[in-house]
């Protein structure tokens, strides 16, 4: 864990988080990860004192289960974790902290244990009389030994040979400093030497008084240990609780730590779900200062990330691995959550640095081979390979590796690549489970943008880097002549075969998602023509049924004598053939152009009508289908829209900002609205107010105002404009 920790820069993040434990422990939260993360969401939504620092208790434990007895100190840190229980007990909490803390039932007689030790881990002198009166006893003796020092530094016999009249700590002894000679004046014990010459003294008055406190300290002594004793054999008793309690203990404090963490960074918990697609929505990671957020979808098995050289690729994949990594063990970060959706690894391993050195005696690219060869026999693993080529030519490496990531595809390793050659990326990108996201560079200003374009193949920009870094311009004329313009024709040639390939790729799964509806409309037709036409015999049946008997009772007349019987029989035969409804086909209702129609399970909208006809467009498909089947339906959801940017020059905008009362990462997105308005307005000097406070909102503005590309600087406003609480910006 270590060892990943400090490949994604989460090191001093982990050191931080640490911190925060009232005691030393792994970070790996075990258990019911959806469990931890009801509890945890729980707690943040509480106040509560976190849990004061404690010591690891299990030799203590080991020394209980052996009839041992523990000292005092000891025993009090248990008592610790009884007094924090009670206090959580004593909380509102909801539903899953409420239910488990409600399981946690204390043995008779601990509370009481807990009761007999103050809140500096001593026992209580009410507690025994004998401790009374001994202390009693120590605050006389001492008493007597400050009179007799006193006496002895106001001694005219003495008072030649003192150095001072202080009272010195020496050897655990309390005593005076004299010079030579002082043997005429009083009798005591030398107990030190002073770098002047001079000599420390305790007097035979006040060595007979420390050796009283002595006695004294030893009767205490001798009751601590009774008591610990006692305490000790009580403890052996309920010494399956003291177990239960010491880790319930540890499982808060980890539950209080990310709670505090999150507090204290304004971050958010993610729950890791049961899939292995990575969705990010404004992720940033920890180790950067005034980072821009990242967001992504990553749902295939492999990401490509291509393009120039320091232009993000590798923040992007510690920053991919970085927050799986902090949502498998439930630690917080910044991200929208609700947003957002992290998949679950069983393992994560990163392929970052340069194996060579003098110790191991094994080259880049052997090291690297040597990594792999450990990788073919993992499952459910998420990797990460920053510039996949190093070591080696990178036409053999790209051959050689997208045989290996073909191979680990097929193991459904979820890997994520960096790597400013195209090779690689051409011969993986027809590989339905690859993605490709290019870094985007800005030419004007020859520096990266820190964005990532999605399902494109980015450009080197060796040169343009070359030229960012200060390499004389002169210089990289040579290299781009050396280079040859032909082979860079070529190679943009190239990028922009694969990316007309892509696109070509993008537009095939189109047709296809296309034609698979066209089937599914089809199906639907069939299915459709079957039930017509079974409804439409089983309606022939019934008017044949219903024609033949009235036919029949038409026929009865015929062979009945008695007038008023036929007549009876001819209405009743006329009453049947009247109740006899034919179908109609005539149009409920008008249809129109640009109505929403539907007929069975395909909705969609008339864009033609004819005489009996309507062409109705599905999903991009359009069907000819009689307007007597047809019936209104409500609108359907239109697709999204394609992007696009307009700039409109903001109107009613001050030359001022308050961002008085706002979180760090609402304030600063705030403030980079207000500058890229102010820019279009035309302003070239702004006002923004932070206020003072803790400092925290200041520091914000303070290091995104130094980073941002359009500030030519700022200072702090004069005294009647908001002075450290405001910034007087130059745009």
């Amino acid at each position: 864990m270590e060892d990943i920790a400090l490949k994604l820069d989460l090191k001093a993040y982990l050191d931080e988080f640490r911190g925060l434990f009232a005691r030393e422990k792994d970070i790996f939260l075990q258990g019911d990860s959806h469990l931890h993360f009801e509890r945890i969401c729980e707690l943040s939504r509480m106040e509560f004192k976190p849990p004061l620092s404690l010591k690891k208790l299990d030799f203590a434990l080991m020394h209980l289960s052996k009839q041992g007895v523990l000292h005092l100190s000891e025993i009090y840190e248990f008592v610790k974790i009884v007094r924090y229980f009670g206090y959580l007990k004593n909380l509102k909490f909801e539903t899953h902290l409420k239910t488990w803390l409600e399981k946690i039932e204390f043995p008779n007689g601990i509370l009481e244990l807990s009761e007999k030790f103050d809140d500096k881990g001593e026992l209580k002198e009410n507690l025994d009389e004998r401790l009374i009166n001994l202390n009693i006893a120590f605050k006389m003796k001492n008493e007597a030994i400050q009179a007799e020092f006193k006496k002895y530094c106001y001694s005219k016999s003495l008072t030649p040979y003192l150095i001072d009249t202080q009272i010195h700590l020496v050897n655990n002894l309390e005593s005076l400093l004299v010079r030579g000679g002082f043997n005429h004046a009083i009798k005591a014990k030398i107990v030190g030497r002073s770098t002047g010459g001079g000599f420390y003294i305790v007097p035979e008055s006040v060595e007979k008084l420390q050796n009283d406190l002595d006695n004294l300290q030893n009767q205490k002594e001798e009751i601590y240990y009774e008591y610990a004793k006692n305490f000790s054999i009580f403890l052996t008793k309920n010494l399956l609780f003291l177990k239960f309690i010491n880790n319930a203990f540890d499982l808060f404090d980890h539950y209080s730590a990310r709670v505090l963490m999150a507090k204290k960074k304004d971050y958010e918990f993610i729950l890791c779900a049961n899939s292995d697609e990575i969705v990010l929505k404004d992720f940033a990671h920890p180790a950067l200062k005034n980072p821009k957020s990242v967001s992504l979808e990553f749902k295939k098995q492999v990401l490509i990330i291509t393009g120039v050289n320091a232009g993000g690729k590798s923040m992007l994949l510690k920053s991919i691995l970085s927050a799986c990594f902090l949502a498998k063990h439930l630690l917080p970060m910044h991200i929208k959550a609700d947003e957002s959706k992290i998949g679950t690894f069983k393992e994560f391993d990163a392929i970052i640095e340069d194996p060579q050195n003098v110790k191991n005696d094994i080259s880049t690219f052997a090291g690297r081979m040597l990594h792999f060869s450990k990788l073919f026999t993992k499952k459910n693993l998420l990797l990460g390979i920053d510039e996949i080529e190093l070591g080696t030519d990178f036409e053999e490496a790209a051959c050689l590796y997208s045989t290996l990531i073909s191979h680990l595809i097929s193991n459904k390793l979820k890997i994520i690549i960096t790597t400013h050659h195209k090779r690689l990326a051409m011969l993986l990108a027809e590989n339905e489970q690859v993605e490709l996201i290019a870094a985007l560079y800005d030419e004007e200003f020859s520096r990266p943008k820190y964005e990532f374009l999605k399902g494109t193949i980015g450009k080197s920009y060796a040169f343009e880097t070359a030229l960012r870094y200060q390499i004389p311009p002169n210089l990289v004329k040579k290299a781009k002549e050396l280079y040859g313009e032909d082979k860079q024709n070529l190679e943009e040639m190239v990028s922009k075969n694969i990316n007309l390939e892509l696109d070509l790729k993008l537009k095939l799964d189109e047709v296809d998602k296309k034609e698979q509806k066209i089937d599914e409309i089809l199906l639907s037709l069939k299915d459709q023509k079957e039930k017509n036409e079974s409804q439409f015999r089983q309606k022939l049946r019934d008017l044949e049924l219903k024609f033949y008997q009235a036919i029949e009772e038409a026929k009865k007349t015929i062979r009945l004598k008695d007038t008023k019987e036929k007549q009876r029989s001819l209405n009743k035969a006329n009453e049947l053939k009247k109740n006899i409804i034919l179908p109609s086909m005539e149009q409920n209702e008008e249809l129109r152009v640009g109505d929403f129609v539907k007929y069975e399970k395909i909705k969609g909208k008339i864009v033609g009508i004819s005489k009996n006809d309507a062409l109705v467009e599905s999903e991009g498909i359009k069907l000819r289908v009689p307007l007597k089947l047809l019936k209104k339906s409500g609108s359907i959801p239109k697709p999204s829209p394609k992007t696009s940017i307009n700039i409109t020059k903001p109107s009613n905008l001050g030359v001022s900002l308050d961002l008085h009362g706002l979180r760090s990462d609402e304030a600063i997105s705030r403030l980079d609205k207000f500058i890229s308005d102010a820019l279009i307005a035309g302003f070239d000097e702004v006002i923004v107010y932070h206020g003072i406070g803790t400092g925290k909102l200041a520091f914000a503005v303070r290091e995104f105002l130094k980073t941002h590309k359009s500030v030519k600087s700022f200072s702090d406003a004069p005294i009647n404009q908001g002075g450290f609480g405001a910034k007087v910006v130059r745009l």
